[in-house]
């Protein structure tokens, strides 16, 4: 299973950005996909997360109402779209999967996360 990240780049704030990532096999027979993004010199934090199978999502404080997860079974791609970016939006943005775990809503512990990308980096400039 690989995961490809894309999409990243510098923006100003305020404008917009959508990341991707690819998923290459199917990582479990039913999985939890989500983005992490990691500030230099700050730990990985959860950005946002969606079931595979349905609709169900969760974001962070920080992001909600700002970013949108988004997912296109037949592509088997994950989609970040990121509008009215902030200068602390700055981060490498990593995509995940987990095995599903029928929490609700989705539980977004770090260490449950298998699978990952390489991370695409995204700056905000103000």
């Amino acid at each position: 299973v690989q995961l490809q990240a894309s999409g990243g780049g510098l923006v100003q704030a305020g404008g917009s950005l959508r990341l991707s990532c690819e998923v290459s096999g199917r990582p479990f027979s039913s999985y939890i996909m989500a983005w992490f993004r990691q500030a230099p010199g700050k730990e990985r934090e959860f950005v946002a997360a969606v079931r595979w199978t349905g609709t169900a999502t969760k974001y962070a404080d920080s992001v909600k109402g700002r970013f949108t997860i988004s997912k296109d079974n037949f592509k088997n791609t994950l989609y970040l779209q990121m509008d009215s970016l902030k200068s602390e939006d700055t981060a490498v943005y990593y995509c995940t999967a987990k095995p599903e775990d029928g929490m609700r809503p989705i539980a977004t512990n770090i260490n449950d996360f298998i699978y990952w990308g390489q991370g695409t980096l995204v700056t905000v400039s103000s």
